[in-house]
């Protein structure tokens, strides 16, 4: 029995070797047919000679990539608007530098997903001009009636060889800032999931008379087991001891997020000033940012996580809109959850608490929720500013100010 194990599992492995060296030979015949293509129909360029890595060279081609998953269409134009190649190319590291590197420096337009971080950093190593298009600001492709993933690279090809502003580009941040991103990233999923089945538990309890306790969610297992009425432990125990699971879990990331935060990321501490931002929300504003100086002033950071409101002034109408909510959700949410605690019983007396109480006692619709948004907004500039200048924090820095100018009035 186990020779014939092994004698199958050999005969499987050498079909996938032969499946990869047909892949590769697909691979390696399409790019020389588009490399005589080119030749073909251009004559003047010579795609053997003229070298993507040459970035003292002018873009020979204008490519528009719509990204997928498994499969991205990608659109080929010259300079007279005439359409060289069209076609689809797995959406991998090997096909995209095989194919890629083939042809001359090209202009490249790609719309912002999972994948556009790596393929926009391949494509320029390969001495390509990248632009990641942002498709919320670009109405052409966002609202288009006719809407499929080779017109996409089409309209991406277009408007590359246009104009590129009109792509509203934006610029990925670094390789590493995107992986340390990744364990908050993995530390905020386990802490949705123990959300959800606390949720759970406490819904399914009540349906049947029972309640579990008032408790925080990392003590939450702690409750529960024993608050469990006997015809449903079988089945809800399980869950609780799910939510075990994920506190340790949350607790071994939030280690290693101090640890982070303390050896690669110090600047963090200036952040850490005012009172109700924690290490969580100083650490994901950082990497999230990643460079201070990316931002002419500092209430630019407000409009970059979405945190204004929407705008629509036309005529004598000028409409109340919500926040954008564009930019990173995580930080956005962070800054919220630290606004809230600023605007609670145990937030310290400070400018921005003064603010949004004051915001809040205006009264109307939505006072309350309004406020918080408006101070987290104000609290992203602030944080911002810290980080920038390196300032020690003083909390009624704009009330002493203008108590002094008050004052000087009085006695001038």
């Amino acid at each position: 029995m186990k020779k014939n194990i092994n004698k199958s599992t050999a005969k499987k492995l050498e079909i996938s070797r032969q499946d990869k060296k047909e892949q590769t030979k697909l691979l390696k015949g399409k790019v020389q047919r588009l490399v005589q293509k080119l030749e073909q129909s251009a004559p003047a360029v010579d795609c053997r000679l003229a070298k993507a890595t040459d970035t003292n060279r002018p873009v020979t081609f204008f490519i528009g990539i719509d990204l997928g998953d498994q499969k991205s269409n990608y659109c080929m134009m010259d300079e007279g608007k005439e359409i060289r190649a069209e076609d689809k190319l797995a959406t991998t590291t090997e096909a995209f530098k095989a194919y890629f590197s083939s042809i001359p420096r090209s202009r490249i337009a790609l719309e912002v997903g999972t994948h556009s971080p790596w393929v926009s950093e391949l494509l320029e190593s390969l001495g390509h001009e990248v632009y990641v298009a942002n498709p919320r600001k670009m109405e052409s492709i966002k609202k288009s009636k006719r809407k499929n993933d080779k017109e996409d690279a089409r309209k991406l090809a277009r408007l590359v060889r246009a104009d590129p502003e009109l792509l509203y580009p934006i610029r990925h941040r670094g390789l590493q800032a995107r992986e340390d991103l990744i364990l908050l990233r993995a530390r905020d999923a386990a802490v949705r999931s123990r959300t959800m089945l606390i949720n759970c538990v406490r819904g399914l309890v009540k349906s049947v008379g029972g309640r579990i306790p008032k408790c925080d969610g990392k003590n939450f297992h702690q409750h529960a087991e024993g608050a469990l009425p006997e015809s449903i432990r079988e089945a809800l125990l399980p869950l609780v001891k799910q939510v075990a699971t994920l506190t340790g879990l949350i607790r071994e990331y939030g280690k290693k997020l101090d640890k982070m935060a303390a050896t690669k990321y110090p600047e963090t501490e200036l952040l850490r000033q005012v009172k109700g931002v924690g290490g969580l929300t100083s650490l994901a504003f950082v990497l999230t940012l990643e460079k201070p100086e990316r931002f002419g002033k500092s209430r630019d950071v407000g409009p970059y996580l979405g945190l204004v409101p929407k705008q629509y002034d036309s005529g004598e109408s000028s409409k109340q809109l919500r926040i954008t909510k564009t930019g990173d959700e995580m930080v956005r949410r962070l800054l919220v959850s630290c606004a809230q605690y600023i605007l609670g019983r145990f937030g310290e007396d400070s400018d921005l608490r003064r603010f949004g109480l004051k915001l809040a006692a205006r009264g109307g619709k939505n006072a309350k929720k309004r406020a918080v948004t408006a101070v987290a907004r104000k609290l992203g500039v602030l944080l911002h500013r810290l980080w920038m200048t390196g300032e020690v924090y003083e909390p009624l820095r704009n009330t002493r100010l203008q108590e002094e100018a008050l004052a000087e009035v009085a006695n001038g």
